[in-house]
């Protein structure tokens, strides 16, 4: 069976998509930097070939993309230096490796709003927001694009549900201390299960001709805070506080001062992902309740 070659594969997306091809009988190589690490060795268990490159390495690519009858493509920004333009690299260099091996399928996620919504947020050309963040997931999608696959999708999933698991740069100690936020009462999160990646791009790989050309918001429900905090309370037997704090209370909660900004995006734009959007190309979506009670009840 011609395996898909899944990039990170440790990680939340690339593991979801993993399972889900492994789930419906595909076979899936997966790009690791270490195969002996657990999560390497884990996903091995699953059924996966591991087969070793870095993304940052581009002689290392084509041969792990070779024979394969698709990539499945994930990149994030060096946490090291936000500023760099480390993950456009990676991206471009997966590109070019699926084109040089062959590769006739590719399918690529990004991030709900990347692109024009983005582009045309209020204060975007003022210089407001953090155009790096944005401009560096649209330029990678837009390298998608234009290659010339056979068939190519660029999946663009909203905020993870995932990150209320643990401690959260984005939600703070929530279990603990209640929700750290600057969102209004009235602001709504476009959320996405990590698992329902996994189920898009699953889908895509199964069907490439129905799936060429398209570019998919994915969320599986919109719901403020306060209806966040109104589902844990139920789901954990206990209250979970939502307050309304300002940026400065926020941050002497604990909130990191970078995320700030990303509050205020959330704040001001939103996010372009709708559940009808998935639902229109058949797809279950995982409502957040099932999740809760799943992952946190």
């Amino acid at each position: 069976m011609t395996p898909v070659l899944v990039t990170g594969g440790t990680g939340k997306q690339g593991g979801a998509v993993a399972r889900a091809l492994l789930a419906g009988g595909v076979a899936v190589r997966a790009l690791v930097r270490d195969p002996q690490a657990d999560a390497a060795k884990a996903l091995e268990a699953l059924g996966a070939e591991l087969v070793v490159g870095d993304l940052n390495q581009p002689a290392s690519l084509v041969p792990a993309a070779t024979g394969v009858r698709g990539v499945f493509s994930v990149q994030t920004p060096d946490v090291t230096d936000l500023g760099s333009d480390a993950e456009v690299v990676r991206g471009r260099n997966l590109v070019a490796a699926a084109l040089a091996a062959g590769v006739p399928q590719f399918v690529h996620t990004s991030v709900a709003g990347a692109g024009e919504f983005a582009r045309s947020a209020p204060g975007w050309h003022e210089g407001r927001w953090n155009t790096h963040y944005w401009e560096s997931k649209a330029a990678i999608d837009e390298a998608v694009r234009a290659a010339g696959f056979a068939s190519w999708t660029v999946l663009k999933p909203a905020t993870f549900m995932e990150n209320l698991i643990g401690w959260s740069f984005m939600f703070g100690n929530w279990a603990q201390d209640g929700f750290v936020t600057t969102f209004g009462p009235d602001t709504k999160l476009s959320w996405v299960a990590v698992d329902d990646i996994g189920t898009a791009a699953a889908a895509a790989f199964a069907d490439p001709a129905r799936w060429h050309g398209v570019d998919l918001d994915l969320a599986g429900e919109r719901l403020t805070m306060t209806e966040v905090a109104a589902t844990l309370t139920e789901v954990l037997g206990r209250p979970v506080p939502a307050p309304v704090l300002t940026a400065g209370e926020a941050v002497a909660r604990g909130l990191p001062e970078m995320m700030v900004p990303m509050h205020e995006w959330t704040e001001v734009v939103g996010s372009p992902a709708r559940p009808e959007q998935t639902h229109a190309y058949g797809l279950p979506m995982t409502d957040f309740r099932t999740w809760a009670v799943s992952h946190l009840g």
